[in-house]
């Protein structure tokens, strides 16, 4: 039975990862330090999701700490790891830059490490499509420059890419990061606009649309991109990027209709100027992941923002 560490494993994609793995048979170790950037009680939730699996095995754990790390790598002796924790949040990195150095540079160093001494056979990694920064030719390919990032959030995440390029280059490492775009659905973190979205609107309180409405999204379905990282695992090439989209471009106000017609409620809109650190549009060129990876996302926001709405309200209600 193939052993695998998964980091971030109480994360929104994290917890999905870790299911579809129990789910086949793999024996997963989940590792996660349970910080309060978000509701601390519903990471909780997640995990007592996943302790249902015999197959699963959970440690509270800061991936910053490398001797703990390290030794924990020792123990479960896997065969692979997905890295999905990092501190998260384009509009956290202005206030509380520090976080991001801690988590996404120094705690990625420590995977990194932590693979390269314990013969880890591949290593997959969150990136995101925010190092793409203000590129204005759309859609965003893994071709393109991702040289002027405009948050800390981005410039760790572009530097993860290189650090892992160098241990693919410097120990044959097998590594493969993956760019997520604007990834929803059950179980989805408090911070992203759609559950913003539709937590609002069912309490009667008005919604903040940032740059007035302009704004455009390639929403990708939580199943699509677990599909995606489970692909990437499989294939574990040497040393590739991906980007993990839905390759759609919504408009924001389109998102905010379905989910007033599903809700049967109309939001009360306050529309604000641009965040710093935002764009206005992403859309994921996934040719490559395509043609590498056999990607194939088919969850239109259509369908995705419905099964959104129905695990929302039953969260809250329990």
């Amino acid at each position: 039975m193939d052993r695998i560490i998964v980091t971030g494993s109480c994360g929104f994609i994290g917890m999905h990862l870790c299911k579809s793995l129990c789910n086949d048979g793999y024996q997963v170790f989940g590792l996660d330090n349970m910080n309060d950037y978000y509701s601390v009680d519903l990471k909780r939730r997640r995990l007592r999701e996943l302790k249902k699996y015999k197959n699963f095995v959970f440690v509270s754990i800061d991936i910053s700490n490398y001797s703990e790390l390290n030794l924990i790598f020792k123990k479960f002796n896997a065969n692979q790891v997905v890295n999905l924790a990092a501190q998260a949040g384009v509009r956290y990195s202005l206030t509380n830059p520090q976080a991001y150095i801690q988590s996404n540079i120094v705690g990625f160093m420590n995977i990194l490490e932590a693979c390269r001494y314990n013969g880890i056979e591949g290593l997959i990694y969150a990136s995101s499509s925010s190092v793409y920064g203000g590129n204005k030719k759309i859609p965003f390919s893994i071709n393109d420059s991702v040289d002027k990032p405009i948050s800390i959030y981005a410039a760790t995440k572009k530097s993860n890419e290189l650090m892992a390029h160098s241990y693919s280059h410097l120990y044959g490492m097998h590594t493969t990061g993956l760019r997520f775009f604007t990834v929803y659905g059950p179980w989805g973190r408090p911070d992203m606009a759609m559950y913003i979205f539709t937590k609002n609107i069912i309490r009667g309180k008005e919604i903040s649309v940032f740059n007035h409405g302009k704004m455009e999204r390639d929403f990708t379905y939580i199943d699509d991109i677990i599909s995606g990282i489970r692909a990437s695992m499989e294939k574990n090439y040497k040393c590739e990027i991906f980007n993990l989209g839905n390759n759609k471009s919504e408009n924001l106000m389109d998102m905010i209709k379905i989910v007033e017609e599903t809700l049967g409620l109309k939001a009360e809109l306050n529309f604000m100027g641009m965040q710093p650190g935002d764009v206005r549009k992403t859309f994921a060129d996934i040719d490559h992941s395509i043609n590498r990876l056999g990607y194939s996302p088919n969850i239109s926001i259509r369908e995705g923002i419905p099964r959104f709405i129905k695990w929302f309200k039953n969260y809250s209600e329990n």
